[in-house]
């Protein structure tokens, strides 16, 4: 059975980074770090921390950035690291020679990171929309709220 993905929310931007080589444990103590934090702040962070597996992470994040001010015309200011995800890749096999005509087995594992951008300034502008809604007398008046190219987004209207 095959099952459909749920779509992605309109204001949300991501990253994929496959076949790091990591392994998946040492990932996860920097990702634990970042999740939840706005962009700038995330950068700050793995700029600063010691560990080897900053710097994949700190490029998957750069680049989730410039995908949402590319792609859907994102400020930085306002993207917040809403998801952030470790997962196991292969791991490669290799064979070292030794001593007496032997071998030493050596694995190298490798993860794949997922990077997940929001945009808050979506729901800010909904919530502003809905107390908008909720005044009095608020219904007959003109709505002035703006729709960031909606239509070409794939966000509300596409019925894949």
């Amino acid at each position: 059975m095959i099952k459909k993905k749920n779509k992605k929310s309109s204001a949300s931007v991501y990253a994929l980074g496959q076949y790091i080589s990591m392994s998946a444990h040492k990932a996860r103590r920097v990702i634990d770090q970042i999740r939840g934090r706005s962009y700038e702040e995330a950068l700050m962070i793995l700029e600063l921390m010691p560990y080897r597996g900053c710097y994949p992470i700190f490029k998957l994040v750069y680049s989730a950035a410039a995908n949402a001010s590319h792609n859907k015309g994102f400020k930085e200011t306002n993207l917040v690291i809403s998801k952030a995800e470790v997962n196991q890749g292969n791991t490669v096999k290799k064979l070292k020679p030794r001593a007496r005509g032997r071998s030493y087995p050596i694995k190298r594992s490798t993860c794949h990171i997922t990077i997940v951008l929001e945009d808050i300034s979506f729901y800010e502008q909904y919530e502003e929309y809905l107390m908008y809604l909720k005044k009095p007398g608020s219904i007959t008046e003109n709505i002035n709220l703006t729709c960031y190219d909606t239509y070409s987004s794939g966000g509300l209207w596409d019925k894949k």
